[in-house]
């Protein structure tokens, strides 16, 4: 059975954009993130992050860093009664050292690559589904992938994740 998908982007959505954030430490939930992750799983929503990571292309972490952080963030998540249902990231940047990571990538938003992707791979219904992201990369991704893209860019999450569902119909 298809649900409406809540697409989130992490850094600056979920937690505290730190600059290449990637250990346990650096995590700093943003206010009210885990309880709002919690509502829309709660009322039905698939949630998938999907997430540019150009520092493993700069060197800046690996790869196996990035999951690792993301387990971590599942556990903290778990804590709070709150899950995700699947990360997708974007390891490549034109600009990158790592040469098996420095190229263009479909993945790479604004190109709504991880969207797609996840969208061929759950049952996502579309109607009904949004992201919300920090940048408007972001949210010309969402619209090149046939859904809306609303801006977060301070404040509590849980209650802007609430008006968003109000507006698309849930």
């Amino acid at each position: 059975m298809k649900k409406p998908c809540a697409f989130l982007d992490r850094d600056g959505v979920i937690n505290v954009d730190h600059d290449y954030v990637h250990l346990p430490e650096q995590l700093e939930f943003i206010p009210t993130a885990p309880e709002a992750i919690r509502w829309l799983n709660e009322n039905g929503y698939l949630v998938v992050v999907v997430t540019n990571q150009s520092g493993i292309a700069r060197g800046k972490f690996t790869q196996e860093q990035f999951y690792r952080f993301t387990e971590y963030l599942d556990e903290r998540l778990a804590e709070h009664g709150a899950h995700i249902d699947a990360t997708y990231h974007c390891p490549y940047h034109p600009d990158g050292i790592v040469p098996e990571f420095t190229m263009e990538s479909q993945l790479r938003k604004p190109a709504p690559g991880m969207l797609l992707k996840a969208m061929a791979e759950h049952p996502i219904e579309v109607r009904g589904s949004f992201l919300i992201g920090d940048n408007v990369r972001d949210v010309s991704a969402a619209e090149r992938a046939g859904i809306p893209g609303y801006l977060f860019l301070e404040g509590e999450l849980r209650p802007f994740v609430e008006s968003i569902a109000a507006r698309v119909g849930r």
